[in-house]
């Protein structure tokens, strides 16, 4: 491992640890990663990077179930029973966590291109773009005055009102690889709309995932719309 390599691997470390002291105290901490509480302060307040071997062994205890936890610590729910994930969604060191292992979790080929809806998508979209080496490409509900072409794709929902998400016809090319993220899934109608522009584009669908699945009916949706793989990184009813 090369000097540029091994600081990589530090600093990814440390952005694990100050993730999980978020939500945990020192003591805490060092229970959950067997190392000692001063040298965790040392580390998540920037006073010192952990070595090469600690490094490699903090980084590889963050999976899907650590991360699961993580991301559903962060959650709250209003008395309505909607969702709040700005805890996670506004947290962009915790989504560059999250990209790795969506990608384990989906085992797909790499993309050219993940598309994503505006706006709480947005985060997440940078993350897997980030690590894919990829663009990011993401929807509106309104078009852009200076852009002449667009990719629309319109629903109409039970209750009767129409909404329509609207791409750049330029943001996506015949052929390319395209990897479809959102911060939630409930429904599938907005997973549904990106798959639409995305076959219209004819491009590539090579998965589907989201943050949050809140019950199976918007993973289903997904799952008959697409071959790809689909799934989440955590699941609430």
């Amino acid at each position: 491992m090369n000097r540029v390599e091994k600081t990589t691997l530090q600093l990814q470390a440390v952005a694990v640890l100050r993730m999980l002291k978020e939500t945990r105290t020192y003591d805490e901490l060092a229970d959950e990663t067997g190392l000692p509480a001063g040298d965790l302060n040392r580390y998540v307040n920037g006073h010192v990077l952990p070595g090469e071997a600690r490094a490699r062994e903090v980084v590889a205890s963050v999976g899907r179930e650590t991360l699961s936890r993580e991301l559903e610590a962060r959650i709250r729910y209003d008395p309505e029973g909607y969702v709040d994930n700005s805890g996670v969604v506004f947290d962009q060191p915790f989504l560059d966590l999250v990209a790795p292992v969506a990608a384990e979790v989906l085992d797909v080929e790499r993309p050219d291109v993940v598309l994503t809806a505006a706006t709480d998508g947005i985060t997440l979209g940078a993350a897997m773009a980030s690590h894919f080496d990829a663009r990011l490409a993401y929807a509106k509900k309104s078009k852009e005055t200076a852009v002449e072409e667009f990719v629309e794709a319109r629903q109409r929902l039970d209750s009767g009102i129409e909404f329509t998400y609207y791409l750049p016809a330029r943001a996506l090319s015949a052929g390319q690889r395209v990897l479809v993220v959102d911060d939630l899934i409930r429904s599938g109608e907005t997973q549904e709309l990106l798959l639409d522009i995305a076959r219209q584009a004819e491009t590539e669908v090579v998965g589907v995932f989201a943050l949050i699945a809140v019950g199976d009916e918007g993973i289903e949706s997904a799952r008959d719309l697409t071959d790809a793989p689909v799934g989440a990184l955590t699941k609430m009813e």
